[in-house]
């Protein structure tokens, strides 16, 4: 890869780093897009699997003893492993620029449910009942574009979760996503030794992310800087959409 390339990469990284380490999740959300702007979802998909493995899994363990009850974790986190593989399917399947639409369309989907979202909160039985159908949605949604949050943390911000339990939640999610599409990628030949090296390499930048993140989450407002990752992410998602309708690669 060019030198500017990879400088790109590792900036976006560690951008995605920041926001999860200032706010506990998200980093998809910023890194995959800003990634897949500049190459592709694919690519944007195989280096994220090392750091979303590594740094979820740093976080459920740290918030283990903040788990929701199995009696929603157990069906929520199966049915997002099969829509992971449905999801993985449609991601080999369809072209770039089909997937790039599909990413940023989720973007932007994701933007305006943070913009318009009602403050009402989802009853524990209803949540219950909820669980498998939007965790199947958010598999299929994570495994073909690489970014769940417009169903996955929609869903969980709806219950109103304590911060440490919804850090958990997200955390045992995306663990489930990586353990399921990684060897899904391998298999279908996305994957590839090298990229697995890479994606391991991509872990460094996002933990530098991370850290800087919890530093900056202290001094800086959290609206303030909610404000500015959803104007970087309108931006991404615009030039994505540029690049795909009016310039296709």
């Amino acid at each position: 890869m060019p030198v500017f390339e990879l400088a790109v990469v590792f900036t976006c990284l560690a951008c995605g780093g920041i926001l999860k380490g200032a706010t506990g999740a998200g980093a998809p959300i910023l890194a995959i897009p800003a990634m897949a702007a500049f190459h592709d979802v694919r690519f944007a998909i195989v280096i994220m699997t090392v750091p979303n493995l590594i740094t979820n899994l740093l976080q459920a363990w740290q918030n283990r003893k903040h788990r929701l009850q199995a009696s929603f974790l157990v069906p929520f986190l199966l049915s997002a492993a099969i829509g992971v593989v449905l999801g993985t399917w449609a991601l080999v399947r369809f072209d770039s620029r089909t997937l790039s639409l599909v990413v940023a369309l989720a973007v932007l989907l994701y933007l305006v449910l943070r913009v318009t979202r009602a403050s009402w909160q989802l009853s524990t039985p209803l949540a219950l009942r909820l669980a498998a159908p939007f965790g199947f949605m958010s598999g299929v949604v994570q495994g073909s574009a690489g970014i769940s949050a417009p169903v996955s943390l929609s869903f969980l911000n709806a219950m109103q979760l304590e911060r440490l339990t919804f850090m958990s939640t997200v955390s045992m999610l995306f663990v489930t996503f990586v353990a399921v599409q990684l060897p899904a990628l391998a298999f279908a030949g996305v994957l590839t030794p090298s990229g697995f090296l890479l994606s391991c390499a991509a872990l460094l930048p996002m933990l530098v992310g991370m850290s800087f993140g919890a530093s900056i989450s202290r001094t800086v407002s959290r609206q303030a800087f909610d404000r500015l990752i959803m104007l970087l992410l309108a931006v991404l998602a615009a030039k994505m959409l540029w690049d795909a309708l009016v310039f296709p690669r």
